[in-house]
């Protein structure tokens, strides 16, 4: 059980990874604190913290909830991607070490058993960390920082925005900008992000949804 702040916002921010906790949920700071064990002076700081990141809104009188980004900022979100990925797949093309590469790997390879398998949550948080990933292996910390709250951003995009799954995190896609890393081709790295959001931006109806959600079966067990 998470006992720190950076610990309980790590379990908050992969909930909303994984797409289990959905957008207008609210989170209560008195049953927050109870799950976790803490106090609710800790989780004023993660949701304080997750509201900078524009991942929680916090309500006057009303309390904390997940974001729901509409379609204006669903748009804005895609946007800064565009901008933020090629400068990261830039920078990794010249800065990669064979052990990076092999980490890619091992994540991609990761991917693709959770979709084989079927754990649904599992292969949309490996999909929004492959992005995260690229960005720490980058060695820049404020793109890094960035990729973070983005990949958070797009999964509450997708949820609220009906973008079918299927199509929006798809390992196929990181294994052609894998490949292009690993050949040393920026060029390509960069034409294989964009395609993928292309296809994400694509896959967006508009029309929202997403309802709240159980938090003990969110945070149960895990």
């Amino acid at each position: 059980m998470p006992t720190d702040v950076d610990d309980v916002y790590t379990r908050v921010y992969d909930a909303v990874l994984e797409q289990r906790l959905l957008p207008g949920t609210k989170l209560p700071e008195e049953r927050l604190a109870e799950i976790f064990s803490v106090n609710r002076a800790r989780i004023r700081q993660v949701l304080a913290r997750l509201q900078h990141e524009r991942i929680v809104d916090l309500v006057p009188n009303r309390g904390a909830f997940v974001a729901r980004p509409t379609a204006e900022e669903s748009d804005d979100v895609l946007e800064a991607r565009r901008v933020i990925e090629p400068a990261v797949l830039r920078r990794l093309v010249e800065r990669a070490t064979t052990t990076d590469l092999d980490h890619l790997d091992e994540h991609v390879a990761a991917e693709r058993r959770s979709h084989h398998d079927g754990l649904e949550a599992e292969a949309i948080r490996l999909s929004g960390e492959f992005h995260n990933l690229l960005a720490d292996l980058a060695g820049n910390t404020a793109l890094a920082h960035t990729m973070r709250e983005l990949s958070a951003l797009t999964c509450l995009v997708i949820l609220v925005h009906h973008a079918p799954t299927a199509s929006a995190c798809r390992p196929d896609d990181h294994e052609s900008i894998l490949r292009a890393v690993r050949d040393r081709d920026a060029d390509a790295a960069v034409a294989a992000v964009l395609t993928h959001l292309d296809l994400v931006g694509a896959s967006l109806t508009f029309t929202e949804t997403g309802s709240d959600a159980d938090l003990d079966a969110v945070f149960a067990s895990r």
